[in-house]
């Protein structure tokens, strides 16, 4: 028989359920509104009850410091998948930056997976990052993650919240707002070229209503460019599932105290 039937091991499996399911609930793709909450559920049972067999027999006794330890492990969890879900957000970030340049700010759409408002071009280029993390298994290497997270921070550790964490942070914002910035200013240099051209043809032809002729030719550019784009932002992709990788190894890294 098992020995995670054993009444001994049911505390040991309540710490690993509540990271699991904490990080999963914060993940991309595996949070979002289009996956059932009983699949989400059952995934995190399911894979919990792999992790805590093959964990080494510790015991856990249901007191004050288990709530204390059962809090820590959803937080590690919780840190973990926002820590993802913030680098992820970098494409969403672009397309608000190009959708201003091109004049569909106003035109934002109502993301399904979830819930809240996105930008016509950040929701494509999000649709195309998804994919491409699904092309690559990178779906499997976050549920890995999760699996190793064991490992630099055990079940018995305590958290450190040091000097460090706050310049990881820091330094986590930073690297999403450049790797948008990569992503958008193609097409935002392009965009602004275009601006220059018709400010000049304002100037020489007053004639010419620029506010008319000034929209569907920034759209018709946009467009242009995004097709010989695409190659591009497939390798920028590529790299933000890079930084996103290192960047939750860092954060265990630093919570565990290393």
């Amino acid at each position: 028989m098992l020995e995670f039937i054993e009444l001994s091991s049911i505390p040991k499996f309540m710490l690993v359920f509540a990271r699991v399911l904490a990080f999963f609930v914060t993940l991309p793709l595996f949070s979002y509104r289009t996956i059932p909450t009983m699949f989400k559920l059952g995934f995190s049972f399911f894979l919990s009850l792999v992790i805590a067999t093959n964990m080494e027999s510790v015991f856990y006794e249901i007191d004050h410091l288990f709530i204390l330890l059962l809090l820590k492990e959803a937080l590690v969890g919780l840190l973990i998948g926002l820590i993802a879900y913030i680098i992820l957000s970098a494409v969403q970030i672009a397309g608000g930056f190009i959708d201003f340049q091109m004049g569909f700010a106003v035109a934002n759409v109502i993301d399904p997976q979830t819930g809240a408002q996105s930008p016509l071009i950040g929701q494509y280029f999000y649709m195309f990052a998804l994919l491409f993390l699904l092309s690559v298994n990178g779906h499997y290497l976050l549920i890995d993650g999760i699996i190793n997270s064991y490992q630099l921070l055990p079940l018995n550790a305590f958290l450190s919240f040091n000097d460090l964490f706050g310049e990881f942070t820091i330094k986590t914002f930073n690297k999403m707002f450049l790797i948008a910035f990569q992503m958008a200013i193609p097409l935002v240099g392009c965009l602004f070229l275009v601006d220059v051209a018709l400010g000049i043809i304002a100037r020489t032809v007053p004639q010419l209503n620029v506010f008319v002729v000034g929209l569907p030719l920034k759209i018709a550019v946009s467009f242009t460019v995004l097709f010989f784009f695409l190659s591009i932002y497939i390798m920028l992709a590529k790299m933000l599932f890079e930084t996103m990788f290192e960047t939750m190894r860092d954060l265990m890294i630093i919570l565990g105290g290393g």
